[in-house]
């Protein structure tokens, strides 16, 4: 009986002793570990070049090993017919160069300068998802805009916008205005009668297609014809004058392709 009693009170002496160590209050709780992102190094580039250079930061998903890999904004202008649908092809042959199309050819897209910067935000930070994305690291991300696509009635705005996020521009035209002009109203009669095999193609990729294509001979106005002529010339010019500031190029489509560099580096890719 006596050793019962010991044991018992040996028990509850160990069990108050536990219970006052488990009570007992201290200081020390869990350590607070914040990850931060190593920065970018900097690329070795020109000073002059470094506002060019961006590293974005999509929300809809993460560059991961790509992360530091630097992108260039750019964005060409252009006017219907006039090889852009080409040049964006070429363009996007390299693996690591996404040009994602006419995206302001959806109205509500260019109905406000709201909606365009939105729209131009979710591009070149990568987030705008379509056929010319890219697996790879992308090096440089853009899109085709056609100046009667709302790029001229906002151009204050647009140049500024293009000015502070550092988007090299490339204005592409058409030396030719007379074909432009024929190409114009092949492609509009060809839009109702669909005459590849009843459907309608902007731009064909076979001699095949050309060839059907071209059995249409469009009728010219020839009252209207110079002041039509005159109309589009006045339009390019105004283009590159409201669009002076920016950092931009110029190619014409005629000698893009006489370029033999471009045609074997097409050939190639095809």
């Amino acid at each position: 009986m006596i050793v019962l009693v010991f044991a018992m009170v040996c028990g509850v002496y160990i069990c108050s002793i536990c219970l006052k160590q488990i009570s007992t209050t201290t200081t020390a709780g869990f350590l607070n570990v914040q990850l931060t992102e190593r920065p970018c190094e900097k690329p070795n580039i020109e000073p002059s070049e470094v506002r060019y250079v961006h590293f974005p930061k999509p929300i809809s998903y993460s560059r991961a090993e790509c992360a530091c890999n630097p992108v260039r904004f750019f964005a060409i202008l252009s006017t219907q017919r006039s090889g852009s649908g080409w040049f964006e092809t070429l363009l996007n042959s390299h693996i690591n160069i996404s040009s994602n199309g006419e995206i302001f050819s959806v109205k509500v897209r260019r109905s406000n300068i709201s909606s365009i910067t939105e729209t131009l935000d979710k591009i070149y930070n990568l987030d705008w998802l379509s056929s010319a994305s890219k697996n790879e690291c992308t090096a440089a991300v853009g899109l085709k805009w056609m100046l009667n696509q709302g790029l001229m009635q906002n151009h204050k705005e647009i140049v500024e916008y293009f000015n502070t996020r550092g988007v090299s521009l490339i204005f592409l035209f058409r030396r030719n205005l007379l074909r432009r002009m024929i190409s114009m109203l092949a492609n509009s009669y060809d839009r109702e009668a669909k005459q590849l095999n009843g459907t309608h193609k902007s731009h064909v990729h076979s001699p095949r297609e050309a060839e059907i294509l071209a059995q249409y001979k469009p009728s010219i106005n020839a009252t209207l014809l110079i002041r039509d002529l005159k109309q589009v010339e006045d339009t390019v010019a105004k283009a590159l004058q409201y669009f002076n500031s920016t950092r931009h190029t110029i190619f014409y489509y005629e000698d893009v392709i006489k370029n033999r560099t471009v045609r074997q580096t097409t050939s190639t890719q095809t």
